[in-house]
């Protein structure tokens, strides 16, 4: 049971015992919800579907997207179109925002594979420490030359603009826009004019490639250089710039005028004074007419950016993540912090592997507050999410039915689910992504709530189904599904083959047992089919031949896999114990096109995907 306000009254733990929502996690969750009276006030949006009826007592007109009006008597037009449209009472009364949404996502039409890739890892002999969108782009040619129709990217969501990078692509200042180390400074504007005075810069940046470990802050400090001298070389922006600019409007002059602050105050919006913790202060405003062109300049990176992507995307699909959340003191949340909860943050209860519960540190919006914005936030996410097309994984995709919110000051056992209204949610999803022409995968991994699998299916998003949780074989996984043998955040092929995973768990005290992984090594080895003493590139190539078989609509096998690298790309539970998001692949690019492993990989799944 839930109340008004969506706060669910416990949870059952991992053991299955019911633990009772306390008074104290209840009124400290209405605080950061703002929860006032009996129950949230009636919000001006609706959600519907052509066809459906919405009871609207008084006379109204139908504003659609496109300016058209028509009379409205309370049942939508069959043909009403998708989109986002307006109901204005004629005796000129608040209007209601109508979003109409088709039935379901776009659904592949057949069978296909493709990569998943951790762009900062995949470098070439032309990047500068890091893979790079340049970088993408030829991994998208090559791979759709060997029969893939995708690429799945770690979320390329830009950090707080500081030396100091976040490593983690999860923790980002913003989920709209892309982090400006993933630009090739060689690409942009004017770089050719340079050449003599940026030719130092790459060398440098070059040079980094030599060490496996991602140096961000040395990146950062070559690849800023660079682009500030190539801006304050440039001539007049072009009018592809100056166009680009308007049609973002408002959001990407909120961005880059946070970007700017963040870098004047020397950290997140937090710290900053009272005067500028606010987009609508006017002292905001004079800071950003002080510092135009400085703003002009982060305007000018994500057009930079945008290029780039479409230009990978041109090559093959590229598939970009979503994550669940986003940095408390970054962009998006100063832009939104009326919709957010303070106070409180996203994580998990206590199970079998983390047995004090999780937190996130990710604030949640408030579900009544992201409706009275009539959705308007999460809408401009999943659209900047799609906007090359090709499709979008959905991180923690439980999230859109309900979140695990914890108060500060608690442990996260003293947490509590708060539901959200997750049809209209899966409604956007599918608007969004049918304008887009996007699949969309939904991570549903771990604790699922009965009845969500088969409601992200009938939204047509696909389940993702991991080998390494998966008790069935992949010939019995689902057809709406994308299948994969592991994840970012689990072992690879040649960790668990080897034992080196486990090894590094067990020095990294996270494990006590060098058999702390035989149930899943077990599932390995009944997957592969190979004798112990079997070659870790055979292992790998055996697996994923029993991949290939899944009928699922999509498979992806990791490059990490494909060059059998012994280290995953993050140890949840760590963080300065090990360089997360931070190791390259051992090959630059052009080693790993001529490589036999990936070529091999790629060969079992286009002919068995055919």
């Amino acid at each position: 049971m839930t109340d008004a306000w969506g706060i669910a009254d416990g949870y059952h733990d991992a053991l299955g015992e019911w633990r009772v929502l306390s008074t104290a996690t209840r009124e400290a969750l209405r605080r950061a919800m703002g929860a006032e009276g009996d129950a949230p006030p009636p919000a001006p949006v609706i959600v519907r579907r052509a066809g459906e009826r919405i009871d609207i007592p008084e006379p109204t007109r139908l504003i659609l997207e496109d300016g058209a009006e028509l009379d409205f008597d309370g049942t939508l037009p069959a043909d009403a179109p998708p989109g986002y449209h307006e109901l204005r009472p004629r005796d000129d009364g608040p209007p209601i925002r109508l979003i109409v949404s088709p039935a379901r996502c776009p659904v592949p039409t057949r069978r296909a594979w493709g990569w998943a890739v951790q762009l900062y890892a995949t470098r070439s002999s032309e990047s500068w420490g890091i893979g790079d969108l340049a970088d993408l782009r030829r991994l998208g040619r090559w791979s759709a030359g060997l029969g893939a129709s995708t690429i799945l990217i770690n979320p390329l969501s830009a950090p707080l603009p500081l030396r100091t990078q976040q490593p983690s692509p999860y923790y980002p200042s913003s989920r709209r826009f892309v982090n400006p180390l993933y630009l090739r400074v060689e690409e942009a504007p004017g770089a050719s004019d340079l050449g003599p005075d940026l030719e130092p810069l790459a060398a440098l940046g070059r040079a980094l490639d030599a060490e496996r470990v991602i140096d961000r802050a040395r990146v950062f400090d070559l690849k800023m250089d660079a682009l500030a001298r190539l801006w304050a070389k440039s001539a007049r922006p072009s009018d592809d710039f100056e166009r680009w600019v308007k049609q973002r409007g408002t959001s990407l002059r909120e961005f880059a005028v946070f970007c700017v602050l963040a870098e004047h105050h020397g950290g997140g919006w937090h710290g900053w004074p009272a005067e500028h913790r606010r987009p609508t202060e006017p002292a905001v405003a004079r800071f950003a007419d002080a510092h135009a062109q400085r703003v002009r300049f982060h305007e000018w990176l994500q057009w930079l950016a945008e290029g780039q992507l479409a230009a990978a995307a041109g090559e093959i699909g590229i598939m970009q993540d979503l994550p669940i959340g986003v940095d408390p003191d970054g962009a998006d949340a100063w832009a939104w912090q009326d919709a957010l909860a303070s106070g409180t943050s996203v994580g998990a209860p206590p199970d079998r592997f983390v047995t004090r519960g999780q937190d996130w540190g990710l604030p949640p919006f408030v579900p009544h507050r992201l409706r009275a914005l009539g959705y308007g936030p999460f809408i401009e996410t999943i659209r900047a999410s799609l906007r090359r097309g090709g499709g979008l994984r959905i991180d923690h995709v439980m999230g859109l039915f309900r979140l695990f919110w914890i108060p500060h000051g608690l442990p996260p056992a003293e947490g509590a689910f708060v539901r959200y209204p997750a049809d209209e949610l899966l409604a956007i999803v599918a608007l969004e992504s049918q304008r887009a022409g996007a699949t969309v995968v939904g991570e549903d991994l771990g604790t699922v709530e009965e009845g969500v699998r088969e409601r992200l299916a009938a939204a047509g998003i696909l389940s993702y189904r991991v080998a390494w949780f998966e008790e069935r074989p992949p010939v019995e996984y689902p057809e709406l599904a994308m299948a994969a043998v592991t994840t970012h955040d689990l072992p690879t092929i040649g960790g668990l083959w080897t034992g080196a995973d486990v090894a590094e768990q067990v020095r990294l005290g996270l494990v006590d047992s060098d058999r702390a992984l035989d149930s899943t090594r077990a599932r390995l080895v009944q997957l592969a089919g190979r004798p112990d003493t079997a070659d870790v590139n055979e292992v790998v190539e055996a697996v994923h031949a029993r991949l290939a078989e899944a009928p699922s609509l999509l498979v992806t096998a990791t490059l990490d896999d494909a060059l059998a690298v012994l280290e995953r790309p993050n140890v949840p539970g760590t963080t300065s114990e090990r360089p997360n998001w931070s190791l390259a692949l051992p090959l630059p690019l052009e080693a790993l096109e001529q490589a036999p492993l990936p070529r091999s990989i790629a060969s079992v799944l286009a002919e068995r995907r055919a």
